[in-house]
């Protein structure tokens, strides 16, 4: 089974599509209607959903941060500095990820791209 992926809504819509075309799930933020809503708030959907959080946002570090401190549970996120990751790597690593992970396999925790 394929793990699903959440996309926050500053990730470039062609990773989305990419993903999509390699036939790996994927909700985006602005699809769930949660634009604009708090990092928190997205990782906590993130989790209800029993998604991994795939996201640009450098702020997510922190907050996965303090949840790693506080023992506050999350279903993980993935994080791709922009500047030193191309599209298409991304695209490549997270269907790498999504066909061969468990959700798991990233509780508690942040996973760097590329790999």
């Amino acid at each position: 089974m394929s793990l699903a992926l959440y996309m926050d809504e500053n990730v470039a819509r062609q990773i989305t599509t990419g993903l999509r075309q390699r036939n790996v799930e994927v909700l985006t933020v602005q699809e769930d209607g949660l634009t604009s809503f708090p990092d928190p708030i997205i990782l906590d959907r993130a989790t209800e959903l029993q998604r991994l959080l795939f996201t640009q946002d450098q702020d997510f570090l922190a907050e996965a941060n303090r949840r790693q401190a506080e023992e506050i549970n999350f279903s993980g996120i993935v994080y791709a500095r922009k500047s030193i990751i191309s599209i298409g790597v991304c695209v490549r690593d997270l269907e790498l990820i999504a066909k061969v992970c468990e959700l798991e396999d990233f509780a508690n925790r942040v996973q760097y791209l590329p790999l």
